[in-house]
């Protein structure tokens, strides 16, 4: 078994890959933060399997079928909604609804995280190299 296929090392280098992605979006969020009308983005944190492997986000098993060609194509499912964080604003009379300091504590975070995360997958991989005697 190659060691990338093992669960933790994949759990933890698909959760170091959300990590980057998340970065650049708030990244884009604070590079945003004077565009008129720009609304800030965030990234769902991934759920993983007991097998390291990335869960489906959508409901599983439910297949819709168009039964007839009069009938209207669906847009997709959507989740329930998401709670949001107040901020001291919400939108800025530019239309801009993007908070500096809000994507610059959420930019920390997601970098310690993403430290953590490495970290681990450092740890991981040097005990499996101890454990074959390299």
């Amino acid at each position: 078994m190659p060691v990338a296929d093992l669960p933790l090392v994949s759990m933890l280098r698909n959760r170091m890959q959300w990590h980057q992605t998340r970065q650049k979006v708030l990244a884009e969020n604070v590079a945003n933060a004077n565009t008129p009308g720009f609304k800030a983005r965030d990234l769902r944190a991934p759920v993983f399997r007991p097998d390291g492997s990335l869960a489906a986000s959508g409901p599983a098993g439910i297949v819709v079928e168009r039964t007839s060609p009069m009938h209207l194509a669906g847009t997709g499912a959507t989740g329930p909604a998401e709670e949001r964080e107040r901020t001291r604003f919400d939108v800025v009379p530019s239309g801009n609804a993007v908070s500096l300091e809000d994507e610059m504590l959420k930019a920390a975070d997601n970098q310690a995280s993403y430290q953590l995360a490495a970290s681990l997958y450092q740890k991981s991989l040097q005990l499996l190299r101890s454990a074959v005697g390299k």
